[in-house]
C-alpha cells in the first residue's frame, strides 16, 4: 500500500513560517505522483535593519530546527528537504550542513535529505561549472562570510555577490522579479560562470530559468536545485520543462 496521491514519492520539508515561496516554487515543479508536505518552523516576522537583526533571525530558526522536523515526520514521508538555504551553511560552510544532518538524523527514521549546501555543488557539477560563481541573496552583508566559506569549501571563487538586504522575513518574498533582474546584472560578468541564488523565500524561480537563457550560463534558483536535488535521490528522473537547464536536462 502506497499514498493515494503521492504514490511515488512524499518529501518531508520544513521551512520558516514566514515563508511562502518554497511551496508554490516545489509544486510549481513536482511531477505527477510526488507530493510536498511542509513544517513551519516558526520565527516572528520581525523588522530587520541591520546584520544583528538578521543573525537574531537565523538564531531564531536554528532554535526552531527539531521541533518542525519531529512535526513533519508524523506524516511519513520518504524523503527530507531543508526548504532553507541559509541554515544549511551559517557558520560554518559544508562542516555546518553535516552537522544540521546529523542534528535531524535521531528523527529522520533513516530517510535521506537534501539540503542546499549538498544540492548547489551537485548543480554545479551537472552543468560542468568549474570556475568563479557569484551569488545573490536577499540577506545582509553579514552573509558574506558564510557565502564565502561556502564558495571556497565546494572550490569556487566567488566573482561577486549582491545582498539585498530584505526589511523582514516576509518582505523577501515581497521582491519583485525586476529587482531580482538588478541584482543578476549586478553580478554577472564574462569573469562568471554561473550564478547562484541563496534563500529560500525568494521568488527566484522563473527570474532563474530567464536568465540562463538570456544570459548563457547556468543560473541557479535554490528551490529549484533543491527539490531537483530530492527528486533524483528518490530515483525520480522526469524533466520538467519550463524551469530551467537543470529540471530539463539533469
Amino acid at each position: 500500500m502506497v499514498d493515494t496521491l503521492g504514490w511515488r514519492g512524499k518529501f518531508g520539508v520544513i521551512t520558516p513560517s514566514t515563508n511562502t515561496v518554497v511551496q508554490p516554487e516545489y509544486d510549481a515543479i513536482s511531477p505527477a505522483g510526488v507530493t510536498t508536505h511542509i513544517g513551519r518552523m516558526h520565527i516572528p516576522n520581525d523588522p530587520m535593519g541591520n546584520d544583528a537583526d538578521f543573525d537574531e533571525l537565523i538564531r531564531r530558526i536554528d532554535v526552531a530546527l527539531e521541533a518542525a522536523v519531529e512535526r513533519v515526520m508524523t506524516c511519513e514521508p520518504d524523503h527530507f528537504v531543508l526548504g532553507i538555504s541559509s541554515e544549511s551553511i551559517w557558520g560554518g560552510g559544508l562542516e555546518k550542513a553535516a552537522e544540521i544532518t546529523e542534528r535531524m538524523r535521531p528523527l529522520l527514521g533513516g530517510i535521506g535529505v537534501s539540503q542546499a549546501a549538498d544540492a548547489l555543488p551537485a548543480a554545479l557539477k551537472a552543468f560542468g561549472v568549474t570556475g568563479k560563481i557569484s551569488v545573490v541573496t536577499p540577506y545582509f552583508p553579514v552573509a558574506e562570510p558564510h557565502i564565502q566559506r561556502f564558495a571556497s569549501d565546494i572550490g569556487h571563487p566567488v566573482a561577486r555577490t549582491h545582498h539585498m538586504s530584505c526589511k523582514s522575513p516576509v518582505l523577501i518574498a515581497h521582491v519583485t522579479e525586476d529587482e531580482s533582474w538588478e541584482a543578476l546584472r549586478a553580478v554577472d560578468g564574462d569573469d562568471v560562470e554561473a550564478i547562484i541564488q541563496f534563500g529560500a523565500n525568494l521568488p527566484f524561480q522563473r527570474v532563474a530559468a530567464e536568465a540562463e537563457r538570456r544570459l548563457h550560463k547556468p543560473v541557479i534558483s535554490v528551490n529549484t536545485t533543491t527539490y531537483w536535488h530530492a527528486l533524483r535521490a528518490l530515483g525520480i528522473n522526469d524533466k520538467v520543462h519550463g524551469y530551467g537547464r537543470l529540471m530539463w536536462e539533469h
